[in-house]
């Protein structure tokens, strides 16, 4: 199994990136698939996270109405849209793949773990 996140950069504040996370080696179908991010001595947090359907999504506070989830089963990817991005937004960013129903927020539940990439907001 791989997931793969990509797309990180560096942007200025009020800008957007979208994150991808293509998944390999499982049947993507059967998974809900979440976006973490973490900073130096900070413990991972949940960021959005998305049904195996794509029917339903979940979201941090801290994010709400600027970031989006979404996924293309037929594509094995998923999606973090980032918009008005902010300079605590920066962190590295993380997809990972769940089978628990209803879908979590803790990294406790997640199965599999891409490697992250780097989203850097300048101020």
């Amino acid at each position: 199994v791989q997931l793969q996140a990509f797309g990180g950069g560096l942007v200025q504040a009020g800008g957007s990136l979208r994150l991808s996370c293509a998944a390999s080696g499982l049947t993507f179908s059967m998974y809900g698939v979440g976006w973490f991010r973490q900073t130096p001595g900070k413990e991972r947090e949940f960021v959005a996270a998305i049904s195996r359907s794509g029917g339903n999504t979940y979201y941090a506070d801290s994010v709400k109405g600027r970031f989006t989830i979404s996924r293309d089963n037929a594509k094995n990817t998923v999606y973090l849209q980032m918009n008005s991005l902010k300079p605590e937004d920066t962190a590295v960013y993380y997809c990972a793949a769940t089978l628990a129903i209803p879908i979590v927020t803790s990294t406790h539940g997640y199965n599999y773990w891409g490697q992250g990439t780097q989203v850097t907001v300048s101020s």
